[in-house]
């Protein structure tokens, strides 16, 4: 199994707006075959409390204005570490030492990567599985 063609839209525009407001070590995983919850996981790093909120509500913004609404949204007001779920896409910014210290990553070494820079790259066009995943 692997991460559905919508999965890998919203990937896009919540990369995207994650860039945009300073967002770093943007990893994606397609953790489609172990969870039957979520596709991917996006993970990005924010410099600082504020920018980790900014990045969130930029990420939320972006896919609302695509039709996307949120499902969950977690940890906002503390600006260490934010969960954002949109059912197949499930966004995590983290502080830099909230990153460290939960290494999701490592939890999550079995999934394949599912390559970001591409898709920063791109002009808003929806991309699928075919362009932006690891064989």
């Amino acid at each position: 199994m692997t991460a559905t063609d919508h999965a890998h839209r919203l990937l896009a525009i919540a990369a995207r707006a994650a860039d945009a407001k300073g967002g770093e070590d943007l990893v994606a995983l397609d953790v489609s075959e172990p969870l039957p919850f979520a596709d991917v996981f996006l993970l990005v790093t924010g410099t600082a409390e504020r920018n980790v909120v900014a990045i969130a509500d930029a990420v939320v913004e972006a896919l609302r204005e695509e039709g996307q609404d949120i499902s969950r949204r977690e940890g906002r007001d503390g600006g260490r570490w934010a969960l954002l779920d949109f059912g197949d896409l499930v966004v995590h910014v983290f502080h830099r030492e909230e990153r460290m210290y939960y290494g999701l990553e490592r939890l999550w070494r079995d999934c394949p990567a599912i390559p970001v820079g591409p898709l920063l790259e791109r002009d808003g066009s929806s991309t699928g599985p075919g362009t932006s995943s690891q064989g």
